[in-house]
């Protein structure tokens, strides 16, 4: 699977934009924003039990042993605006105040349920918002979309992004975002989790599925 591929890939799966997707198809630039935000092991530990929590080591390995939070922390610095490198970082302590509410302790110390059950909150309000941002934008006019994409292509920024941005809890999405795009492109995701084949044969351009299988890499 190839970059552009993986991203058209997890774009399908959280139905919307991939954060940083265009700095990630182009390679990435070093600190684009010309601003950096230090990651400490904490962080880096607390990234991965919420890329576990959200693919978890079942009869494969799961995010944490694809080193996904160091994966996370590699794509924010170098391929994420300066906003959202702010808002990622600040979503983190913002994670760790929701679970203190909900459950009296931090994400790390209270049980993998109670993880998955506030993972799946947020990424039920998350995905609310988001449909209401891409409503109002599937209702602009033909001629205010090319406009916002002219920007886009012309000005290198996106006209809709502070909008997808107003959500409160659009730090979980990115983080949801990095963790498919970080598991699905690493080398367990694609050998392990997926169906790969080093050296293909032949071209099949139709293959019997039976439900349950495997995609391949």
């Amino acid at each position: 699977m190839n970059r552009r591929e993986a991203v058209q890939y997890i774009s399908l799966i959280v139905g919307g934009t991939v954060v940083g997707s265009s700095a990630f198809l182009a390679g990435c630039t070093s600190n684009p924003a010309g601003v950096s935000m230090t990651f400490s092991d904490a962080d880096i530990s607390l990234l991965d039990e919420i890329a576990e929590t959200i693919l978890p080591t079942t009869k494969t390995p799961g995010a944490k042993a694809a080193k996904v939070g160091q994966f996370m922390t590699v794509m924010v610095n170098d391929c994420y605006e300066a906003p959202d490198q702010k808002i990622f970082h600040e979503g983190l302590v913002k994670l760790n105040k929701a679970a203190d509410k909900k459950y009296s302790n931090s994400f790390t110390k209270i049980t993998p349920q109670q993880r998955q059950d506030l993972l799946v909150q947020l990424d039920k309000d998350s995905s609310d918002f988001q449909k209401k941002i891409n409503a109002e934008y599937a209702a602009l006019s033909d001629e205010q979309k090319h406009e916002m994409t002219m920007k886009k292509d012309f000005d290198g920024k996106d006209p809709w992004a502070d909008k997808r941005r107003a959500d409160p809890n659009y730090y979980y999405a990115m983080m949801k975002q990095l963790t498919l795009l970080g598991y699905f492109t690493s080398e367990i995701g694609c050998t392990q989790a997926r169906r790969y084949v080093e050296t293909p044969g032949r071209f099949d351009p139709c293959i019997p599925y039976k439900k349950g299988d495997k995609a391949f890499a």
